[in-house]
């Protein structure tokens, strides 16, 4: 279902089932040579603009206002929220869930089940405005399964580590092993993940064991 009031292009590749909602601009900036495709179910709510040259999943999903640049490689059952930003040459694994007002630049790679929570910033640019900042320009790789909090903010190149959690407005600054939780400005490490209790108090551990998702500390 498309609605009358947006703008597919010629040559999109929509999936069967997918949803396209009002004033959506879908495959038309970009190159223009560009191929676009969008597997089936995929929901792209109102204002989403989406560039020609993104290969997607099935079942990709957005929230209001979102804008997804060109040339990214998007798979399947990934969503991003309202308001959040996705430049060019983007990786996005399986699952990966962006919530809103979320700034993801180029050359950054978004592993599968990766979650990042609102107002969370990627940078890729170690001396923006440098003469050869397009040279330099390195992307954040998030592995498998990492949490971001809201409003913390990665800064260029740096690798979060496969389950790992990064608390709320932290500033990471190096490397995060796998299962690290890391918190503050600059981010330091303060326990792994194997170490969280619930704090409700319940009889469980709020993630599973590092090795299940083929990580170790």
């Amino acid at each position: 279902m498309i609605s009358p009031l947006s703008v597919v292009a010629d040559g999109v590749e929509l999936g069967e089932g997918s949803v396209v909602e009002e004033f959506c601009v879908i495959g038309r900036s970009g190159p223009a040579d560009a191929k676009t495709v969008i597997g089936p179910g995929a929901t792209l709510r109102t204002h989403t603009v989406l560039y020609a040259g993104n290969v997607i999943g099935p079942k990709f999903a957005t929230g209001h206002h979102a804008l997804v640049r060109e040339s990214n490689t998007i798979g399947e059952n990934v969503s991003i929220g309202s308001l959040s930003v996705v430049e060019h040459h983007v990786t996005l694994g399986d699952r990966v869930r962006i919530h809103s007002q979320c700034f993801i630049p180029e050359f950054s790679v978004i592993e599968e089940d990766a979650w990042i929570g609102p107002r969370v910033t990627l940078t890729n640019a170690p001396f923006p405005r440098c003469p050869s900042v397009s040279t330099c320009m390195k992307g954040v790789h998030i592995e498998k399964g990492a949490k971001i909090g809201a409003n913390a903010t990665i800064l260029p190149g740096v690798r979060i580590g496969a389950g790992a959690i990064i608390g709320s407005g932290t500033v990471v600054t190096r490397d995060v092993a796998p299962g690290a939780v890391v918190v503050g400005n600059p981010g330091r490490q303060t326990k792994t993940t194997d170490e969280l209790t619930c704090p409700a108090g319940l009889d469980h551990r709020p993630y599973p064991p590092l090795e299940s998702i083929g990580a170790s500390a």
